[in-house]
């Protein structure tokens, strides 16, 4: 059955472009199009003369043969004279006197065009022999064009020397979307959407015939789009033209081969071999593909082959109806094979396929350790899930290594299910130390930490009473020292999130141990957690360097893109908010949002959802989504912020109950009371949360004493009040920590001048900060600059090379340009240097931070 006739101008003009050669070649499986293309293309040339041979099988009678293409020169050239018939001899050949005959009376014929459609059916005959001759013989006002549905092997390497031959075959043939939607809606009589025709393109692979089979199932489909849902494997048309047209004409022994190796994705020659019982692999390839049964080179793989879609699909159809005991036998030899050739993971895929259940999982359980673990992770907990359960649960090493595989590839949910089963039940102390890690570790994925505190203090117990317990090597992702770290930082995430930060900051120290050293990817979630409690405890120093140590070992490691780094990414945008420099973090934040999102890293993007309500106030179109309720910490700041924007505007937020100790929250109750001019209430709870005591660490401290030093000024007490600001300064200038100030306001700014401290660089630097905050200019500015190029600003004080920040942004260098051209406009300056300057000036970074541009 012909494919529908739609216009190919494309194709056209290749045959067009072919007449100056004595040849053009078209060579393509069953309904691909071949034939509709010639006669379009014959019929868009009425200057020339086309005699048009549609071949079988009698025109390998020489006699016959040579009359009939006589004949039908004859017919369209008249102009042409006929030479005699060749003498029939037992050689059954045309002969040479006879085609040099011809061809000399060709050239006085006129433009002539000599079509040989389904040549292949003179394939290894004397014919076929002498019509190659003729090609040769052909005067210049004649060409030829040879269809076939095989490559005939003719030594086309001559005529693609000397005459630039014109090849057309599948690829060129294969429609597109546009193409198939054309024909879809001729034949359908309808319109058929760009959706439908790409997915119909998509399951023929572009195949003509496919293609207008499929049409004729929508012509009387009322929902086209269910038609094509419901396209099978074995859809009868597509099924039945292959079954006539291709598959019965095959020698039994090719069918069986064939039929055997559609069970595998690719092939090459040692494949073939391996499973179809073949002697000569590459010239049963070399058959195949000469033949055009639907052989596909794969791109990238010199030697290897996949059969297109819908023959696969009938061959595994027959299959699966003739022998329906081979296809598993098939599979597990395959599987040998590539094991043998040093490729497990393809053999493990078949073994799975072959449902030799046993064998694929001995292999996945001896995997080592892999540079891309998540990748590879991905991998394992796709094998392993296609285990049926009932025959996974007899190998808990099985199990545990899905639900580590599930973690790091990003199903949380199912991972916490199978680990807190396995908790449960009766394992070897080694496997519950496994179990109960990796389930702590689900902390990072959850808004509820108090879940997982307990469970990451148990494991880390556990541990501890049975240091010998030695537990499975699983991937190389279960050795003691891992499992203690990953205990570890799961204990300090819970903690952070639960805002005890100091105990956080504890636990996290304690797992950069020697030990840690030798996984660098868990030392860096290590150190970008330490950096991030360290933001928020004030330590900005530590906390810079401990970020700068996580995205030194990332590079290292070669992990960028990698989500591990997040946590470090976060805490530079955070020492950049305490430091007043918040437009400064935009960039790292930007980064650390991508990085935790790839994952879904719940507990980090509400902390990211914070830095961004601190670090784009006017546009909370901006804000970061975080899924779940908030954690604990996150409750706290997002309500302390509420506080701070209602004590801006003169009023006072609600509190739910008065804070117990000290916090940023109880930091906006007091400040609120002493704004409101209810400083005796103000005194009574800054006494009370002092005599609760004030976590020891630099930011509650300078907090207090910051906002003690505003109270004070409030009562007229001038003296107490510089000298409670001049300790918060000095407690606060070696980490340039400006925020608690920044939190007071612009109350700081008379005595900034009094204070001896406060001439010093650090408190000029607070009083340039706190005279900016709510400056119109830079609320106009920060409006007009987009949240890219807030993003690209903090990269200028860098040293990255445009290239550089191309690569952290995942942008080209071009957009990158463009971008920084607008910032420029914007700013009114017209260099790198020149932005810097001005947007230090607008409080948009600190030019303390400025490093020597690259």
């Amino acid at each position: 059955m012909p494919p529908h006739a739609v216009d190919r101008p494309a194709l056209r003009r290749q045959l067009d472009a072919a007449l100056v050669s004595p040849l053009a070649l078209v060579v393509a499986p069953a309904g691909a199009g071949k034939t509709v293309l010639v006669t379009q293309w014959a019929q868009s040339r009425p200057d020339l003369a086309v005699a048009w041979f549609d071949l079988t099988a009698a025109d390998r009678a020489v006699g016959a043969f040579a009359r009939r293409l006589c004949a039908g020169i004859a017919a369209v050239a008249p102009r042409f004279s006929p030479p005699e018939p060749p003498a029939v001899t037992a050689r059954a050949r045309l002969g040479e006197p006879f085609l040099v005959d011809l061809a000399e009376r060709l050239a006085d014929a006129g433009d002539l065009v000599l079509v040989f459609d389904d040549l292949d059916h003179l394939s290894k005959t004397a014919v076929l022999t002498d019509l190659w001759r003729l090609v040769d013989l052909l005067p210049p006002n004649a060409h030829a064009i040879f269809s076939s549905r095989v490559d005939l092997n003719l030594g086309w390497s001559r005529h693609r020397l000397e005459h630039d031959l014109v090849e057309i075959r599948q690829r060129e043939l294969a429609f597109d979307d546009e193409t198939t939607g054309k024909v879809l809606s001729a034949i359908a009589g309808r319109h058929i959407g760009p959706a439908t025709a790409a997915a119909v393109t998509a399951q023929t692979e572009g195949w003509a015939a496919g293609v207008q089979l499929t049409a004729l199932r929508l012509r009387f489909a009322d929902d086209p789009g269910r038609v094509v849902e419901e396209l099978t494997d074995t859809d009868q048309l597509v099924m039945n033209y292959l079954s006539v047209e291709v598959l019965d004409g095959l020698r039994p022994e090719r069918r069986g081969a064939l039929m055997r190796l559609a069970v595998l994705d690719e092939v090459s020659a040692g494949v073939v071999e391996a499973v179809a019982d073949v002697a000569g692999g590459d010239d049963f390839l070399t058959a195949l593909e000469r033949d055009s049964l639907f052989l596909v080179r794969v791109p990238g793989r010199p030697g290897w082959f996949r059969l297109h879609r819908l023959f696969r699909d009938l061959l595994i159809y027959r299959l699966r109806a003739t022998e329906p005991a081979v296809e598993e036998g098939v599979l597990e030899a395959a599987a040998d094979w590539f094991l043998a050739a040093g490729d497990t993971d393809t053999a493990v895929d078949y073994l799975l396929r072959g449902r030799r259940w046993t064998r694929a999982m001995d292999l996945i359980l001896g995997l080592g350790p892999d540079p891309s673990e998540e990748v590879r992770a991905a991998k394992i907990a796709h094998w392993l899930s296609m285990v049926p359960p009932e025959v996974r649960v007899a190998r808990p090493d099985a199990v545990l290594l899905l639900a580590i595989a599930n973690t790091m590839s990003g199903h949380t949910r199912s991972a916490v299910d199978t680990l807190q089963r396995l908790a449960d039940r009766r394992l070897t102390v080694g496997r519950r130390q496994i179990a109960l890690a990796y389930l702590a570790a689900e902390v990072q994925f959850s808004p509820h930490p108090e879940l997982f505190a307990g469970i990451a203090d148990e494991a880390l117990a556990l541990l501890a009473a049975h240091p010998d317990a030695g537990p499975p090597d699983l991937m190389g992702l279960t050795s003691r020292p891992l499992l203690q770290l990953i205990s570890q930082v799961s204990a300090g995430r819970a903690l952070l999130m639960l805002g005890r930060i100091d105990d956080a900051r504890a636990h996290l120290a304690a797992a950069l141990s020697p030990a840690a050293l030798a996984y660098p990817r868990h030392r860096v979630h290590a150190l970008g957690s330490l950096a991030v409690a360290e933001a928020l405890s004030g330590l900005l120093t530590s906390a810079s360097e401990h970020a700068n140590e996580a995205l030194a070992v990332e590079r290292d490691i070669g992990a960028h893109g990698h989500p591990a780094p997040a946590d470090a990414h976060l805490a530079r945008a955070l020492v950049c908010i305490q430091r007043g420099e918040a437009g400064a973090g935009a960039a790292s934040l930007a980064v650390a949002v991508a990085a935790a999102a790839s994952n879904n890293r719940t507990q980090l993007l509400w902390l990211a959802h914070v830095a961004s309500r601190l670090i784009h106030p006017l546009d909370l179109a901006d804000d970061v989504e975080a899924l779940g309720p908030p954690p604990p910490l996150v409750r706290q700041a997002l309500l302390s912020i509420s506080l701070r924007e209602a004590r801006l505007e003169g009023g006072r937020g609600a509190l739910p109950a008065p804070a117990t100790e000290w916090s940023a929250v109880a930091f906006e109750e007091v400040a609120g009371l002493v704004g409101a001019g209810r400083t005796a209430q103000a005194r009574e709870r800054l006494a009370q949360l002092r005599a609760a005591g004030v976590q020891p660490n630099p930011i509650a401290l300078i907090e207090a004493d910051a906002l003690t030093a505003w109270l004070c000024l409030a009562e007229g007490h001038r003296v107490a009040a510089r000298e409670h600001l001049e300790a918060a300064l000095q407690r606060a200038q070696d980490d340039r920590l400006a925020r608690p100030f920044l939190r007071v306001g612009p109350p700081l700014l008379d005595l900034l001048d009094e204070v001896p401290t406060g001439r010093a660089e650090f408190g000029r630097v607070i009083a340039e900060r706190l005279r900016s905050q709510g400056s119109a200019r830079s609320e106009r500015l920060v409006d007009e600059l987009t949240p890219r190029e807030r993003e690209l600003i903090g990269y200028l004080p860098t040293r990255y090379t445009i290239a550089d920040i191309a690569e952290r942004c995942f942008l080209s260098t071009n957009t990158i340009k463009t971008h920084l051209a607008h910032i420029y406009r914007k700013l009114g300056v017209a260099s790198r240097d020149a932005a810097i300057e001005r947007a230090t000036e607008l409080g948009l970074f600190d030019s303390a931070e400025h490093h020597d541009v690259i």
